[in-house]
């Protein structure tokens, strides 16, 4: 039951806040035009990369699916440098997460989370245009990013706001969420208290301990909370938790591989560089020049293992947020019944698909595509089809550009 607990105890925890964040989130997907981020981003220099950086931080985009955005950015003439900076930003913060990054660890975690995105992307984005001064737009087809269905009226952007926010995002990142608190609620219970006590003369080393176990390692910023906290239950310092909560979500292999291909070599190596060393730097500084007081384990978690501890209004927005994953699971992989293939249909396989993003990202650009009528994804297994009589070459290249592959 101990497991139970601290699984229920953080649910409730979180839940009011990142219901906010979802509806924040369809507020910003409805009401603001992805146009608007792209005339802003083309310029090469600081201002363009600064402006990535501050357009990212709030977006509530997973690492998954702020690869085929960026990759689109950079395809509709943002520069190399903040093509990198909306990469370094993005992944590590949103609106959702920092909501519930002050729910669970505090306003001091909320402040310095978002504030590190914001300096380590201009940093990276920075290092990207000194080397790259002649960069110009990338000449190739254009490749459209994802915006909001064109509603022309309030109520219209209203429901598309709550389905981003209530639907699309939950079907997001509610996978990951869900392992997150699970990894969490497992730590806190099976780990021993002070297990990572022997770190505590050196906070360094457990802070590269993290990175190998971050990079490799696949979790979204909000899933990446709770494992944060119960690490910080068992002894771990505020400061390389902190590192958890930047590169986790950050780098992994996938994006690493995806960056290089799309930005190049030189990019990749500053991408993942910037994330790595500027979570350790900034770790220590939490360590050793921000009082320990800023950082306090809520009393809720401390006890999260023993009893329920859930007051009621946390427990109808827990049950709310229950409702709505499991209504997202049920629409992401109900399957509609096989139906007769057409002549003029084409079947092929897109690999890299995570989330809604990707999806919309395929059918969107597909759709572009000279000789296609329709495109229709399945998310899940990746098939993808085509209605009509395209060039498959010219398929081929939209799927690459996007950062996806397709099976031969």
């Amino acid at each position: 039951m101990e497991f139970v607990y601290s699984l229920i105890n953080m649910l409730a925890e979180m839940s009011p806040y990142l219901l906010l964040g979802f509806l924040v989130a369809g507020i910003l997907y409805a009401f603001v035009p992805g146009e608007v981020y792209r005339n802003h981003l083309a310029r090469p220099g600081a201002w363009s990369v600064i402006k990535a950086a501050l357009i990212g931080v709030p977006l509530p985009l997973c690492s998954c699916g702020v690869l085929p955005t960026a990759v689109s950015l950079r395809m509709n003439g943002a520069s190399r440098g903040a093509s990198t900076s909306f990469l370094i930003a993005t992944p590590q913060t949103g609106v959702d997460s920092i909501a519930a990054t002050y729910s669970l660890l505090g306003p001091a975690f909320a402040v310095i989370r978002p504030v590190a995105a914001l300096i380590t992307a201009f940093i990276g984005g920075m290092l990207v245009n000194r080397q790259d001064k002649n960069d110009t737009s990338c000449e190739n087809m254009e490749v459209d990013t994802i915006d909001a269905p064109a509603s022309d009226s309030f109520m219209g952007k209203i429901r598309d706001a709550f389905h981003f926010g209530f639907v699309e995002m939950v079907q997001n990142i509610g996978k990951w969420l869900v392992i997150g608190l699970v990894i969490a609620a497992a730590i806190t219970v099976f780990v021993p208290d002070g297990f990572f006590t022997f770190f505590a003369g050196c906070p360094l080393l457990a802070m590269l301990a993290v990175v190998v176990l971050a990079v490799p390692m696949y979790v979204c910023s909000t899933g990446s909370i709770p494992i944060a906290l119960s690490l910080m239950l068992k002894g771990l310092s505020p400061g390389a938790a902190f590192v958890l909560l930047m590169a986790g979500p950050a780098a992994n292999f996938a994006s690493i591989i995806i960056v290089r291909k799309a930005l190049g070599r030189h990019a990749a190596a500053v991408y993942i560089g910037t994330i790595v060393i500027g979570s350790i730097l900034i770790g220590l500084a939490i360590d050793y020049l921000m009082p320990r007081s800023w950082f306090p384990i809520p009393m809720t978690a401390a006890g999260a293992c023993c009893h329920l501890n859930v007051a009621l209004f946390p427990a109808i927005c827990s049950v709310i947020l229950i409702a709505l994953m499991i209504y997202a699971f049920i629409a992401k992989y109900s399957h509609k019944k096989p139906s007769v293939k057409n002549s003029d249909e084409t079947d092929i396989i897109v690999k890299g698909m995570t989330c809604g993003h990707c999806k919309a990202m395929v059918e969107k650009n597909l759709a572009k595509v000279p000789g296609v009528e329709s495109v229709e994804v399945d998310l899940t297994t990746g098939k993808t089809t085509l209605k009509g009589s395209p060039d498959m070459g010219s398929v081929r290249k939209v799927i690459d550009d996007l950062g996806f592959s397709m099976n031969d």
